[in-house]
């Protein structure tokens, strides 16, 4: 057998998040069954995973009930409803939610104080403009007791100066994790490794950790995750056979296997690819295509894909290309 190149040696304080449903949500409006969700909750469980994001927590305001399902909302009787009495000492796994600012999120009203649920994080997504009110929501979530990371999304359309000033703000806020969202998929290994640096730099001297969350809109989610973690990211983000918004994100499978902590197990999350996630694919579209390529490389949100996708020529490349390159 082949010796193990030093850099990907074990590091026990790498932690790895599994944003399956969460970030799958975006395929399916968020209906996933119990079942479903149960799955891929006892698997992670099974697998060793650090975290793992069961859901939104946005407002029913925004996403009503009706059009949306009960993942989007991650409210407390749902959540009970899959994994029971959860804590994080008796199963080694930490449950997190996603809240969006920008109104998305009905945050002061939504999140129990951590003592009363299941969930031990909260996760705060913003773009760089919103990021005075991403360091409230946090202030708030620090205060009812959970642990809070900050994912800056779209990070690839924002120029150096204002990352430098988001940046300011995040390293005044109680976020454990500062993570780099790869929202467009668009970045390539220099333009992560700029980032990487950038972010550890600028929390240099506190506790905080920086993140990875990469789409594979050019299928480079993987490698990209790899080279943050080559550069000394802490805490990286991956879903089951990809699963995710458009085409999706860094797949578990794969970060699992590359990684050698000895208490990641492959088996279970081949198991559940093969008997839960899998059978999505007859009836949800997601993962690397060249409509996906396309926004990637344009720099575009993957929305104008989605919706190409949804339309009657689903693979009249030319036509979406010629498109997107009109319209920008």
């Amino acid at each position: 057998m082949a010796k193990k190149a030093p850099w990907i040696t074990y590091r026990p304080e790498l932690k790895v998040l599994d944003c399956t449903i969460r970030d799958g949500g975006l395929v399916n409006d968020s209906r996933f069954t119990d079942d479903q969700v149960k799955t891929v909750y006892e698997t992670c469980v099974a697998a060793g995973i650090d975290y793992m994001e069961i859901g939104y927590m946005n407002s029913p305001k925004a996403f009503p009930k009706k059009q949306y399902g009960p993942w989007r909302h991650s409210a407390e009787e749902d959540l009970r409803r899959v994994v029971g009495d959860h804590t994080a000492k008796k199963t080694g796994l930490k449950l997190a939610a996603m809240l969006d600012a920008g109104g998305k999120s009905d945050w002061a009203h939504q999140p129990l104080p951590c003592k009363d649920s299941v969930l031990d994080m909260l996760r705060i997504a913003c773009y760089a403009s919103q990021i005075s009110e991403a360091a409230e929501m946090l202030a708030h979530a620090h205060e009812l007791g959970y642990e809070t990371a900050l994912n800056i999304m779209a990070i690839s359309t924002v120029k150096d100066a204002e990352i430098d000033q988001v940046l300011e703000i995040a390293r005044t806020t109680p976020a454990k994790v500062v993570v780099v969202v790869d929202s467009n998929g668009n970045l390539y290994r220099e333009q992560v490794d700029h980032l990487v640096k950038k972010y550890k730099k600028a929390l240099t001297g506190t506790d905080k950790e920086v993140g990875m969350h990469a789409h594979n809109n050019m299928q480079l989610a993987f490698a990209n995750t790899i080279e943050a973690i080559i550069l000394g990211c802490n805490r990286v983000d991956s879903t089951m056979m990809g699963l995710g918004r458009g085409a999706g994100n860094c797949p578990t499978e794969l970060l699992l296997g590359f990684l050698r902590n000895p208490k990641f197990k492959l088996r279970p999350v081949l198991d559940t690819i093969q008997n839960t996630i899998l059978p999505l694919r007859e009836k949800l579209d997601w993962g690397p295509s060249i409509p996906y390529q396309i926004t990637g490389q344009l720099n575009a949100h993957p929305r104008f894909a989605m919706a190409f996708r949804d339309g009657d020529t689903p693979d009249d490349y030319v036509q979406f290309y010629d498109q997107m390159v009109t319209e920008e």
